[in-house]
């Protein structure tokens, strides 16, 4: 039974190899089709990986900055410093005196002339704390909770910049997964409409197959091998459009690197996105197939 299994695969996928050796230009026009189809939104997705990599490279957590109170006591300040010692969301904190800050506010240039017009030090003692996240929401819980402690002033966090990085980066992912999706559709109509002119050139055929007794799942396994077969050779010649693409970026991202003396470099797809890209483009190939193979044999059965 296995056996017999096994001869009819291997049946149907001679056939369907046989009939692509024979017509070269239209397998190569469709794996091409297919592959153009599905670079797009692993374009995006690859992009958005290195972006994120990027931005890993730079701050991942904001600051806050934590402004005593001028009148707070030493037995206050101390206890502020215990607390952030022992927080879980706290990574580093450092303490600036306000005559340290005093002095570096007289030395920055422009701020010269301001300074000499104070009769005395204007600037509270401070800490500049780094969190161990860098969730938006989580980061202004914690500046929230340290506002409330005894002696504490103003704690002040510049976090516009990590939430709009993270919108954008957010809003690409859902972007991506929009593309993408059309983009499957698309597929499986472009699979789906090839096969069903398979069909045709084969009408007579299946007509005859019919009549001697073959079932429909005889008829239909030599079009879903066409149809998943498309779907591998459009998923590769996609990956390889796409390791062109980052190979070809790569030599302006380097150059630009270079001049803000940084190593980075576009990093090329993952065995993980390069699986999934391939089994997708399979999978959306066999599927494609099945709904038009199956459409087609209820048109012949109906006339």
């Amino acid at each position: 039974m296995i056996g017999q299994m096994l001869a009819q695969h291997r049946l149907a996928f001679s056939l369907v190899t046989a009939r692509m050796r024979r017509a070269p230009l239209a397998l190569l026009m469709m794996i091409a089709v297919i592959g153009v189809t599905l670079s797009l939104p692993a374009m995006l997705y690859v992009a958005l990986e290195n972006l994120q990599r990027l931005a890993g490279g730079f701050q991942t957590a904001p600051q806050i900055s934590l402004f005593l109170a001028m009148s707070a006591p030493e037995d206050q300040k101390k206890e502020i410093d215990a607390r952030l010692d022992k927080h879980d969301g706290i990574a580093t904190y450092r303490f600036v005196s306000r005559d340290e800050a005093w002095q570096k506010m007289q030395q920055s240039t422009g701020l010269a002339e301001i300074t000499g017009g104070l009769e005395q030090n204007p600037l509270p003692d401070a800490y500049v704390i780094e969190t161990k996240t860098g969730d938006p929401a989580a980061i202004e819980r914690l500046q929230q909770e340290i506002q409330q402690w005894p002696g504490v002033e103003h704690a002040q966090l510049d976090a516009v910049w990590i939430k709009r990085l993270h919108g954008l980066l957010e809003l690409g992912n859902k972007l991506v997964l929009v593309i993408a999706g059309l983009l499957g559709f698309a597929l499986l109509i472009i699979t789906g409409n090839s096969i069903r002119l398979q069909i045709a050139t084969q009408r007579e055929e299946i007509e005859l197959s019919r009549l001697i007794g073959a079932t429909d799942r005889f008829i239909r396994r030599p079009f879903l091998y066409a149809g998943t077969l498309y779907g591998i050779g459009g998923g590769l010649s996609a990956l390889l459009i796409l390791v062109g693409a980052v190979w070809l970026f790569n030599e302006s991202v380097a150059e630009l690197a270079r001049l803000y003396a940084s190593d980075f470099r576009l990093l090329m797809p993952t065995a993980d996105v390069s699986l999934a890209l391939v089994g997708g483009s399979a999978l959306l190939g066999w599927i494609g197939s099945y709904v038009a193979v199956n459409r087609a044999l209820a048109d012949i059965e109906r006339y």
